[in-house]
């Protein structure tokens, strides 16, 4: 029984066909393909790092807290890098060295450059789901104005399967626009949702922290 080969060479040709026959609006949009693989991937790998979906350590850190055992809440948190952890750790720094106003202040301080951080990165995403459809269609328009030209050109002459073919090289650049822009769309999605529950997470630890601060303690730092 044959076996069905696999040719790169075949594939890579077709795909260089493809391309050449869009016009300089695919490549353009090949280019935004790559990036936008890049993007997601860096993303991902940055959000991974902040700990965007390690909350263990935090929240044991913040439930010693309220159960009184500060010393053993703060050692949990020495160190470490993930997001929740670095805002547990300066919400409760904050309450054991200033004031209550300043204190949650210094906190919001240290909450809004996490969140800067992690949303690093997302308006490129934005702006290639925007921009790419708009240059998919950019392409077909040209392209459609392009076949049309060719048939004015032949008159009667003119041959159908010719037209045809303009139009559907005219398309692929609408098709390919919306197959970059519909992943990026979905990641910026994604990545959103996962910042979202990330501040809500830094939200209820902060709150849990000051609420569960010593009023004798929050007396002095504020003397």
């Amino acid at each position: 029984m044959d076996q069905i080969g696999f040719d790169p060479s075949a594939l890579t040709d077709r795909m260089t066909g493809l391309l050449d026959k869009g016009g300089a609006t695919i490549w353009l949009i090949a280019g935004l393909s790559v990036l936008t693989l890049a993007l997601i991937l860096w993303k991902a790998w940055r959000l991974s790092v902040l700990g965007a979906w390690s909350r263990n350590r935090a929240e044991t850190a913040v439930q010693a807290w309220v159960a009184g055992n500060r010393r053993a809440a703060q050692e949990r948190l020495i160190g470490r890098r993930a997001a929740r952890a670095r805002l547990s750790s300066a919400a409760m720094s904050a309450v054991e060295s200033l004031p209550p106003p300043s204190a949650r202040e210094e906190t919001t301080r240290v909450a809004k450059g996490i969140l800067a951080e992690a949303g690093r990165g997302l308006r490129a995403l934005e702006l290639i789901a925007t921009i790419a459809p708009l240059l998919g269609l950019l392409g077909t328009v040209l392209g459609m104005i392009a076949a049309f030209q060719t048939l004015q050109e032949a008159g009667s002459r003119a041959d159908p399967s010719a037209l045809a073919g303009g139009i559907w090289e005219a398309l692929l650049t609408t098709a390919a626009g919306m197959a970059v822009a519909i992943p990026a769309s979905a990641a910026l999605t994604w990545f959103e949702s996962v910042i979202d529950t990330l501040r809500l997470d830094m939200e209820d630890a902060a709150t849990r922290i000051f609420t569960h601060a010593n009023p004798v303690d929050l007396k002095l730092a504020a003397e």
